[in-house]
């Protein structure tokens, strides 16, 4: 942090926390209950809105505009994609993104642990924005069900429109080119798209990809 001309570093040692997975339902219980601790953070006012970030622009639109890069990635074919894509952009644009919490954005088990009083603490603030609360649960989900925890429906029910945004966002990015100096990326995004279609296909009635 700096503030005018002199510089502030905070370090906590984290040596002895436990980083997930396996998950169990009191960490996850955790996690929830420090996500409603953030969004009941008052944002700071220089702190920039979800939907006018730059970090989120990308989605089911993308996809329609060059449906390329995810068809690569062998998760949806031309076929499934073409008949779900109105349905999915329709459900993502009806996402409200913005709203007057603290947003971490980036919820997902290497940028969460445990304390010993199982307290959870989250870390890797620099995509925090203003928002809908709601979206940092739906971005942290897809993860959590690849690591064997919890359905995302049984966290979040009622949630279309938020699958639909995170699949979205996940179906953008997972088939592009490797990231210089960041190659675990794409391989992370995919997995995550790989559990983000079918929840917002289940969401949606839509078949499976």
């Amino acid at each position: 942090w700096a503030d005018g001309h002199r510089p502030i570093l905070v370090l906590e040692d984290l040596s002895a926390a436990f980083w997930p997975p396996p998950w169990t339902d009191a960490r996850v219980a955790s996690v929830l209950r420090v996500l409603r601790e953030v969004a009941a953070t008052p944002p700071p006012p220089w702190l920039a809105a979800a939907a006018s970030s730059g970090l989120l622009e990308r989605g089911w639109r993308s996809v329609r505009d060059d449906p390329r890069p995810l068809l690569s990635s062998g998760v949806v074919d031309a076929r499934r994609l073409e008949e779900a894509l109105p349905v999915l952009m329709a459900a993502s644009d009806a996402c409200q993104l913005d709203g007057d919490e603290l947003l971490h954005l980036h919820v997902r088990s290497d940028n969460i642990c445990f304390r010993a009083d199982g307290s959870a603490l989250l870390v890797d603030w620099n995509l925090a924005v203003a928002g809908n609360a709601r979206l940092d649960i739906a971005f942290w989900l897809p993860s959590l069900g690849r690591e064997g925890g919890p359905m995302p429906e049984a966290i979040l029910p009622r949630a279309g429109s938020e699958a639909a945004f995170v699949s979205g966002f996940f179906a953008a990015r997972a088939g592009q080119p490797p990231i210089p100096g960041a190659p675990a990326i794409r391989p992370l995004q995919l997995e995550q798209l790989r559990h983000a279609l079918p929840w917002a296909c289940r969401e949606l009635g839509l078949p499976p990809p």
